[in-house]
């Protein structure tokens, strides 16, 4: 096969499908530039760490080069429930893409190539590779395109423009006008990326700094311990910010409408923070290394494509800033996208069988939602080679199931990003869970080792062992268990109870008192919080778990591709045109149809029912 791209999706691909036994071309225009981190350095968040994490547990490689390269490990959210508890690793850059390069190169199986692709080879309807210049060909039985913002990207900052995917780097110019000749709709969208300062320029002292977690944990299985080894600083910009940007509005390519694609809603750039949120004085500034070693502070929340001098004023207003030197201007950069709803949840294209995509040329934002995407269709690009099952993960079992669903099954008009409220079910899909939940799977596809999986299976048993043994252990008030559990537990015991009971009660030290118990004696402290957390989110946890066994039982039910749902007595105009448009594959999915309700899904399950019976 072959893979286009060489980033966070693409690497991902090539690796998933060579350590399956597939010999893979990975193209990209330049080597040096192998899982480059262009924007934030930075892996995981809300939404987007538990992404690593499942990526993790199915064998991936993200969640395990932000253990080598984290320089500052944080858990963002705490203030919630855990299962939206978001890791976040800040990476030193150059090392972080050291170790995904490293790990490329040395792939048996795969073969790094150094060049633009021109166009796409189809044979009797189906992708059979790709040409490169000079009138080369690489011939595959399946093309993987990952081409992130270089497909026709047009870089901005102010009134210039210049050709490029990334700073410093050429765009693919002719591989877009290939997709569209061959049938696929294109959609423009807009990303962008703030100033880089000197940090031998900024007044730290002017700055709060913001330490990691006092215990970081790592990301990956294969990872034993991490550490924080530097700080980020937090400032904020002062009120003159919103006259300097407002006096230059007509300079803001973004407001001027000569930039033409559709940026994230979640990430926006300054100057759109200022016109969108008036009432807002100031807005908040994260001062972050990009290395240990490195002289450059990527400074996020100032993400820009307003002119040099304008952004010279700007971050000279903040305080801490005054005398900061740029090492590089922000700048935007439109790209092409495929638009939504011609790539099946395989992620294979529906109108070119073998050719499949990811990353940002799906419109998602974002390196987590890349190589989770990247890691998909790498996996089932080499399953449909074989003629094998494609791998799809649920959206109530994965959050890499929510991205599938909601990236290739509906209508996205903006770049697509991650947040733990897109999952309907994400009490039961936090973080502590993701081995649980998808490590059996990557160990089926071949991903994960043996002896890992028999490991952690016995990390994840051992929880449940001492969830029984908790719930099982009851306790009768008589004098000396009154005496006893005043003095472990600090309550008065007045009537039968169990020990889960008292764990599950908020006037309890649970984490404190469960490193004392012995029904958890053998548990490290991220599984007693993973036990605490279950106990205490039982029945929240129990009816997700129904709910999540009733779409199981729905997803047996498929809806053929030849179903006319306008011939089904019943349904509303607005469901059968969702219906037309949207293509559920089973009933699970036409549940989230726009306009689907309870009586009009019983209509389409009891035609179903018939069609089966052949009435």
């Amino acid at each position: 096969m072959v893979v286009v791209g060489a980033g966070h999706a693409g690497c991902e691909a090539a690796a998933a499908a060579a350590r399956i036994g597939a010999t893979v071309a990975l193209v990209t225009l330049d080597r040096r530039t192998v899982a480059q981190m262009p924007c934030n350095p930075a892996i995981g968040g809300i939404g987007k760490g538990h992404l690593v994490a499942e990526i993790d547990a199915l064998g991936g490689l993200q969640g395990w080069a932000a253990d080598r390269a984290g320089i500052q490990f944080k858990t963002l959210n705490l203030s919630r429930g855990p299962a939206v508890w978001g890791p976040r690793a800040q990476c030193d850059k150059t090392a972080y893409q050291r170790s995904i390069r490293r790990v490329v190169e040395r792939l048996r199986g795969v073969t790094l190539i150094e060049a633009e692709v021109g166009g796409l080879l189809v044979e009797a309807g189906r992708a059979a590779g790709v040409t490169l210049p000079g009138g080369r060909r690489l011939e595959a039985g399946a093309v993987v395109l990952t081409t992130g913002t270089f497909l026709g990207g047009l870089l901005h900052t102010g009134e210039e423009q210049r050709p490029g995917g990334r700073f410093g780097e050429r765009p693919s110019t002719a591989l877009g006008g290939a997709l569209a000749g061959a049938g696929l709709e294109l959609r423009r969208f807009k990303t962008g990326t703030p100033p880089r300062l000197a940090r031998t320029s900024i007044d730290f002292e002017q700055l709060a700094e913001q330490e990691g977690d006092p215990e970081p944990r790592p990301f990956s299985w294969r990872t034993r311990a991490v550490r924080n080894r530097c700080v980020c600083w937090v400032t904020r910009t002062p009120p003159e910010v919103q006259t300097i940007i407002g006096d230059n509005l007509h300079r803001s390519p973004l407001i001027t409408g000569a930039i033409e694609g559709i940026g994230p809603r979640y990430c926006p750039s300054i100057e759109d923070k200022v016109v969108r949120f008036p009432h807002h004085e100031q807005h908040t500034i994260f001062l972050e290394p990009e290395g240990l070693r490195s002289n450059s502070i990527y400074v996020n929340g100032l993400s820009t494509s307003l002119p040099a001098d304008v952004q010279e004023a700007v971050v000279h207003s903040v305080p801490g800033l005054e005398r900061a030197e740029f090492l590089r201007y922000g700048y935007a950069v439109e790209y092409d996208v495929v638009a939504p709803l011609q790539v099946g949840a395989n992620l294979e294209c529906s109108s070119i069988p073998g050719l499949f995509l990811a990353g940002q040329l799906l419109g998602t934002s974002g390196y987590e939602e890349a190589a989770g995407l990247g890691l998909l269709a790498g996996i089932n690009a080499v399953r449909a080679l074989r003629d094998e099952s494609p791998f799809i993960p649920a959206r109530e079992d994965a959050y890499l199931g929510v991205l599938v669903d909601d990236v290739c099954g509906r209508d996205h008009r903006e770049p697509y990003r991650m947040f733990t409220s897109r999952a309907e079910h994400r009490l039961l899909l936090g973080v502590d869970t993701a081995r649980e939940r998808m490590m059996e799977h990557g160990h089926r596809l071949g991903l994960v080792r043996e002896t890992a999986f028999h490991v952690e299976q016995a990390r994840w048993s051992g929880r449940h062992r001492a969830v029984a043994a908790l719930e099982g252990t009851r306790l009768t008030p008589t004098a000396a268990t009154r005496g006893a559990v005043l003095e472990k537990f600090g309550i008065d015991l007045s009537a039968p109870t169990t020990l889960a009971t008292i764990l599950r009660r908020q006037d309890v030290d649970a984490e404190t008192v469960a490193a004392t118990l012995d029904e958890l004696a053998g548990l490290d402290a991220e599984d007693r919080r993973s036990v605490i957390g279950h106990l205490r989110y039982h029945g929240y946890l129990a009816r997700q778990q129904r709910e999540r066994e009733r779409l199981h039982r729905l997803r047996h039910v498929p809806i053929p591709s030849d179903l006319d749902a306008a011939t089904v007595p019943g349904l509303s105009r607005e469901v059968v045109e969702g219906l037309g448009r949207n293509r559920p594959r089973t009933l699970a999915d036409a549940e989230r149809v726009p306009g689907m309700t309870p009586a009009a899904l019983a209509i389409l399950a009891g035609r179903l029912a018939r069609r089966g019976g052949g009435q």
